[in-house]
């Protein structure tokens, strides 16, 4: 595909398309409390964040035009900004509750300062945690919506599909941020233990 991209448009374009379909996905949610088939809009707003987010440094690499560091810089705080974007919108909706939108969104960004704290000491960039990464974490909403669509409660009707599928998702990345924590923070101080 980065091959095929036409010269006008650049990796810049692709990360602004991938960013401001974030925030369309984040603003169909809040839609979506007053008529539910935004949540179907949603879906075609995470597949173009998708490409934006992945042609970006494909772009760059096929033609050789790569700005490491600013691409990183870029790259990341457009998406901690997409993530409060999204996240606002589901707080929003009333598919989730607020408490739980705020909880994944802390989450996120606590596994994104991981991430980014594991590079600087380790030199060691992680996207992914468990093979579990940006790519499916656009795919469990888009399943979520179309299943939100047909049955947006469960367990009889006590509990919105939304809130059980984000308290699943909490426990997961807390799990996964104390398991990081604990394994980086244990290397680093044998790499630099006191003699």
């Amino acid at each position: 595909m980065a091959e095929r991209t036409p010269a006008w448009i650049n990796s810049d374009h692709l990360t602004a398309l991938g960013f401001l379909a974030q925030v369309m996905a984040g603003a169909s949610y809040a839609l979506a409390r007053w008529n539910r088939y935004w949540l179907l809009a949603i879906i075609g707003f995470l597949a173009l964040n998708w490409l934006g987010d992945s042609l970006d440094g494909t772009l760059a690499r096929v033609r050789q035009q790569l700005r490491p560091r600013y691409g990183f810089y870029v790259d990341h705080i457009v998406d901690s900004f997409g993530g409060l974007a999204l996240m606002g919108g589901l707080a929003l909706s009333g598919y989730m509750h607020p408490s739980i939108a705020v909880g994944l969104l802390v989450a996120f960004l606590l596994l994104s300062i991981q991430s980014y704290l594991a590079t600087y000491t380790l030199g060691e960039f992680q996207i992914s945690f468990w093979n579990f990464g940006p790519t499916e974490l656009r795919i469990l909403p888009v399943v979520g919506n179309i299943a939100l669509l047909y049955h947006p409660l469960v367990f009889h009707g006590r509990h919105r599909l939304f809130d059980v599928g984000g308290a699943i998702g909490l426990i997961g990345m807390s799990a996964m941020m104390i398991f990081f924590t604990v394994r980086n923070t244990r290397r680093l101080y044998l790499e630099e233990r006191i003699r």
